[in-house]
């Protein structure tokens, strides 16, 4: 298959709060050329979960062999259970002419951003830390001490995002979905991108 017909790997970061979940649903149903990367885990299935649909679930043994083969663009513990970004299916998918989109947090992106330049990189911003907070409590499902962690970390996250080629503002969703978008279709008329349809022009 030629290079030009390849998908684009597309790490998507933002803090919790920013409509990533939202944002990414939207996009997976206007786009069939589009899938969502799924990470390994050692931990247990929680229920309804599915195999190669949440998660593709292992043992710790399978998950540390997978490290040995340098099988992960980025992993970490977590709680005792690893999670891990496997290479083998975003690879399958990337020479299908897929493009996968990898939802993660700022530090596991860089990890990626570290090991593979073939990348578009978005950050996922919200319009103030107030309507960030206004999101959190809307959920109703967390505490005041997790939103507070949560706005922390969120500020810490903001003095990392000039690692990433693309800010998108999510004021509102169908916006920033058509921002998105709008990248994924420019990026894919990159010249490296097109450099054999070029090529071939007679």
């Amino acid at each position: 298959m030629s290079k030009n017909k390849e998908g684009m790997l597309i790490v998507l970061s933002g803090p919790s709060g920013s409509g990533k979940g939202t944002i990414i649903k939207s996009l997976l149903e206007q786009r069939k050329d589009t899938v969502l990367s799924i990470s390994m885990t050692t931990r247990d299935p929680r229920f309804g979960e599915q195999e190669g649909v949440h998660y593709f679930f292992r043992t710790r043994e399978e998950f540390e062999q997978t490290i040995a083969n340098d099988g992960f663009l980025e992993y970490a513990e977590y709680n005792g259970n690893y999670y891990g970004t496997p290479i083998a299916p975003i690879q399958r998918w990337l020479y299908e002419g897929k493009n996968v989109i990898l939802e993660i947090e700022v530090q596991g992106a860089e990890k990626v951003m570290d090991k593979r330049e073939d990348l578009v990189s978005i950050f996922l911003a919200v319009p103030s830390m107030e309507e960030l907070e206004h999101r959190l409590r809307g959920r109703g499902t967390e505490t005041d001490e997790v939103i507070e962690r949560r706005l922390a970390a969120a500020q810490q996250e903001l003095t990392r995002v000039f690692r990433y080629q693309y800010v998108v503002l999510n004021d509102e969703v169908e916006q920033a979905v058509a921002r998105i978008n709008t990248i994924i279709d420019a990026e894919n008329l990159r010249y490296s991108r097109m450099e054999n349809t070029v090529l071939e022009v007679k």
